[in-house]
């Protein structure tokens, strides 16, 4: 199978500084019991599900995802919803508009995207927020390539939603829970 990441060098050693998350061990009682646990800090962040109208399918990207190659080294990139960190003081809808352009190249109008819902999501080690949305795009708001910002390095997949179902069920192809449930949202609205 042909990858669309070439992975090379990679290597894992502990962290001494942190930039985006902070490593705690947390110490705390419950019912009376001592207890100790490791977790991460970090921030919560933005998801959205892209429909494209003229295509008739579901806009994702895909990442290269050191944490997931470091656990199954067959797993190159991953299938994920567009996506990123809330770091700054902005609307949510509006920080949903900056990362569709970054990374999907569409000038979505931040009143037209739509809140689903918020969860919480690596639930044993971050426990961050995701706040989910769902836009719909169709290429006369196509304005660059997208594929992130600085070095990003993210690649489009358009899934038609005639194969959405089959797609969330192809183990092979590895996938965000946030997706799943953003496709499961959609089937269940069609009902």
């Amino acid at each position: 199978m042909k990858s669309d990441f070439i992975i090379k060098n990679f290597t894992q050693k502990p962290l001494d500084s942190f930039d985006f998350i902070k490593p705690v061990k947390l110490t705390y009682e419950v019912n009376g019991k001592k207890k100790t646990w490791e977790a991460v800090k970090g921030f919560d962040s933005v998801a959205v599900l892209l429909y494209h109208k003229e295509k008739e399918s579901f806009l994702l990207v895909k990442q290269f995802r050191a944490p997931v190659f470091l656990n199954d080294n067959t797993k190159t990139y991953t299938y994920e919803l567009c996506a990123g960190i809330i770091d700054k003081d902005k609307p949510l809808k509006e920080i949903v508009k900056e990362e569709i352009l970054e990374e999907c190249g569409y000038d979505v109008n931040a009143q037209d995207i739509q809140k689903i819902t918020s969860f919480f999501s690596n639930v044993g080690v971050g426990g961050s927020k995701q706040h989910l949305f769902y836009a719909v795009i169709n290429e006369s708001q196509k304005v660059s390539k997208g594929g992130g910002i600085d070095d990003e390095f993210i690649l489009l997949e358009f899934i038609p939603l005639k194969k959405a179902k089959e797609f969330m069920f192809d183990e092979s192809k590895a996938k965000t829970s946030g997706l799943l449930f953003a496709f499961s949202w959609w089937i269940a609205r069609q009902l």
